[in-house]
């Protein structure tokens, strides 16, 4: 029991020691590039009136093969790169290699982000992109205005 309890300490103190040790930057870089990518998927969803990503994954088989293919293609690359950039901390720092706080640094920094904006986004989109397609009430009576109905 006690081995279980220090490899766990060990492992937490590990896992706290990335936010000061070097290449911390990717701690809060990776996450921000994904969320960039998150909301760019999203007003690309909302502009196509795609339904909300969690939901539309939930409920409809071929909805959760489109997203499952667009989150791969947007959060692809910043995964590997998570991974490569967290082995070679541990290598660095640590002097050795752990695989489970690997996956768990590079899940949060990489896929948790994309999934938390993700639905948010598109919901905001659509309300944007649907004020922009409907043409105001002057235009549509006759009455020339200054403001160009966008579609």
């Amino acid at each position: 029991m006690d081995t279980i309890l220090h490899l766990l300490s060990r492992g937490i103190d590990e896992l706290l020691g990335r936010f000061s040790g070097p290449l911390n930057f990717r701690l809060f870089v990776m996450p921000t590039v994904v969320t960039i990518l998150a909301i760019r998927a999203d007003l690309r969803d909302a502009r196509e009136g795609m339904p909300a990503s969690l939901g539309a994954f939930l409920r409809n088989p071929i909805e959760r093969q489109r997203l499952l293919r667009s989150a791969i293609k947007d959060i692809g690359k910043v995964f590997l790169v998570a991974i490569v950039l967290d082995t070679t901390y541990q290598l660095w720092v640590l002097k050795s290699f752990h695989l489970g706080q690997l996956l768990i640094v590079a899940i949060v920094c990489a896929i948790v982000p994309y999934v938390l904006v993700r639905g948010p986004i598109t919901r905001l989109g659509r309300l944007v992109y649907r004020q922009w397609s409907t043409p105001n009430k002057a235009s549509v009576s006759g009455v020339a205005t200054n403001t160009p109905v966008r579609k």
